[in-house]
């Protein structure tokens, strides 16, 4: 967002920053003879080249400023000749080179060079307009206590660490201040509508920034919001949108029939087919279709495209999934809207889910909670976990627990984690957020650690167990077949982290054999290095890189086949279920992300060779 603290340079256009005169005897006697009027032309300054045949039946009234207009516009693949036609103009600047046509009003606003203006009802600003910023919302608790003021150039990880560190005060008076000035410099006092910006088919826009670009077509409304777009990232609020006291950021979109109000959509969001957002902050890459989300700060690459519900979430680090049908929102108790979900790292919402208010799954990144599931205010810290509903009812456990499998996700869905990784990266478009898209990296094994170390601290063992036995595992109970599989599946991938770890740096020392000699004794100051050194002591025990890197071998041989075994069980389900399901579906050794994965197991393997052969 462009801004400035004067309003323009004296004699100069602060649309095109090109000198101004006034108008001769001769462009008034064309104007008037065009269907023009004004009540004072004396008001009225033009660039040197202004061309008086391009205006016609116009009305300018207050101080206008026109640029040049020599040169045709595209519209919807249109071509027709710049120029304002059949418009009011009130207190405005227009550049070169400017389509302006069918716009009842226009008023104290600059409209930059090359922008489209056509058939819009009132265009308007007000002189103390900040264009959304410095609007304070409610993150995670509707009525208060955690808000966070919004303004254009916010991002995620900055709106989190505001809204959960509510005792530093010192970091939040600097927040205050940041955003006061920020909202000041942006009250220039006028709209603006940027180069190049396409506004057409608008009954009312109020108090908008409209950046380089940006297309706002066919809106209910667009008020007190700043759009930031340029060129390679455009910005759209299109096709029946209503978006009011908001941020809309680089190459984000709001389209069909979509409301945002008093919310921020950081770079390449989309909220779209009536989806509603409202105080909250959205990731980059996260979309919101058909559903609702209140008072939620929602992290990078959520998918969230159906008919469900959102409030009162503080879910920073994203990645997760919103399915049709998901109620997370249990934020009233009746008494007040006060309750919060902090949701983990690509946690999953099954169809269907009802999840109760207060939750924490932050130390469970990557848990899915299975189709149907009601579930209880809990904490739960087992990382890639499946939360299912109960099959049976069970003696000495309350029948509104669920079953918990810790590490299901790892031993039976590594289909969801593998390919996620890649997809996230390979779908990413935002460019100044940075996103880390490892799955395992030092934090989520360290809770992979915790956990696994927890189902092994058991006093006896049974054939059920709630949290009075083992901590973490919310309001669910765990069956010991279950134990021991979470316990294989976190062991498999420490040590599968940790062997990972060393390939990396085997191949960066390449032959060294000195440095090679002391590699796994000696302590490291490269923190990622000395976490994976220590796991490879600890969890693997094993000091031969060769071994090692055999056993690692094998484990990417594993997960290879766990990957297609994974997709297979669609298969045989949709076989059973579909008599001509093998006929519409290609079997999963034909999936794309399967054979990359063995393409990929196959170059591991050379990297591999070549390593053993060095060392």
């Amino acid at each position: 967002m462009k801004r400035s603290k004067s309003k323009g340079l004296k004699g100069k256009s602060m649309a095109s920053g090109r000198k101004l005169v006034s108008l001769t005897a001769q462009q008034i006697d064309k104007l008037c003879q065009n269907g023009n009027y004004s009540p004072d032309w004396k008001k009225i300054k033009v660039s040197t080249d202004f061309n008086a045949d391009q205006i016609w039946h116009s009305c300018f009234f207050g101080n206008v400023s026109l640029g040049r207009h020599s040169k045709k516009a595209s519209l919807d693949g249109v071509e027709l000749e710049c120029g304002i036609y059949h418009s009011k103009i009130v207190n405005s600047h227009i550049g070169d080179e400017v389509l302006m046509s069918d716009v009842r009003l226009l008023s104290n606003y600059v409209v930059k060079n090359n922008a489209v203006l056509f058939n819009n009802g009132m265009i308007t600003a007000s002189k103390d307009s900040s264009f959304g910023n410095g609007v304070e919302i409610p993150i995670a608790i509707e009525t208060g206590g955690r808000e966070v003021k919004l303004y254009a150039e916010m991002n995620v990880v900055e709106a989190s660490k505001i809204a959960s560190s509510r005792d530093n005060k010192k970091l939040l008076s600097a927040y205050e201040k940041k955003v006061e000035k920020f909202t000041k410099e942006a009250s220039l006092g006028f709209g603006v509508i940027e180069e190049g910006a396409q506004v057409k088919n608008n009954p009312r826009i109020e108090d908008v920034y409209i950046g380089p670009y940006a297309i706002v077509d066919n809106c209910l409304l667009v008020k007190n919001t700043t759009i930031l777009s340029n060129k390679d990232e455009k910005a759209e609020v299109i096709d029946g949108a209503y978006v009011r006291n908001s941020i809309i950021q680089w190459g984000s979109e709001v389209a069909s029939g979509a409301i945002v109000d008093e919310s921020c959509l950081t770079e390449h969001s989309h909220v779209e087919r009536h989806g509603k957002v409202t105080q909250s902050i959205l990731g980059p890459n996260t979309g919101v279709a058909e559903g609702e989300v209140t008072a939620s700060l929602v992290g990078p690459f959520v998918g969230f495209h159906h008919q469900s519900l959102l409030i009162a979430a503080f879910w920073p680090e994203g990645k997760g999934n919103v399915g049709y049908g998901a109620n997370v929102g249990s934020n009233h108790t009746s008494k007040a809207p006060d309750q919060e979900i902090w949701p983990g790292e690509g946690c999953f919402f099954g169809l269907g889910t009802n999840i109760k208010f207060p939750s924490d799954f932050t130390k469970a990144p990557y848990m899915i909670i299975a189709s149907g599931v009601s579930a209880l205010p809990q904490k739960v810290t087992f990382p890639f976990s499946l939360v299912n509903s109960p099959a049976a009812t069970l003696a000495g456990v309350s029948p509104a627990y669920n079953e918990i499998m810790p590490g299901w996700v790892l031993s039976d869905n590594i289909f969801t984690i593998k390919r996620n990784e890649g997809k996230y990266k390979k779908r990413n478009k935002a460019k100044r957020s940075k996103f880390i898209f490892e799955v395992f990296r030092p934090d989520i094994v360290d809770l992979m650690i915790d956990a696994r170390n927890r189902l092994l601290s058991i006093k006896a063992k049974k054939k059920i167990y709630t949290s009075r036995d083992i901590r973490g595992l919310g309001k669910n109970y765990l069956l010991e077949p279950s134990r021991k599989k979470g316990i294989e599946a976190y062991n498999f991938y420490i040590k599968y982290y940790a062997l990972l770890g060393l390939k990396c740096k085997l191949e960066e020392k390449g032959s060294n054999k000195k440095a090679l000699a002391k590699l796994l004794d000696t302590p490291s100051k490269d923190s990622r290095w000395e976490h994976e050194r220590r796991l490879i002591l600890e969890e693997v025990k094993e000091k031969d890189f060769a071994k090692n890197l055999s056993t690692l071998l094998e484990m990417e041989e594993k997960i290879a086949n766990d990957v297609q075994i994974s997709k297979e069980k669609d298969d045989q389900r949709g076989a059973k279920v579909i008599d001509d399901y093998p006929h519409a579906h290609p079997p999963a050794s034909q999936d794309s992300f399967v054979k990359q994965t063995w393409d990929n197991l196959e170059e591991t393997k050379k990297e591999v060779g070549k390593l053993i052969r060095k060392i």
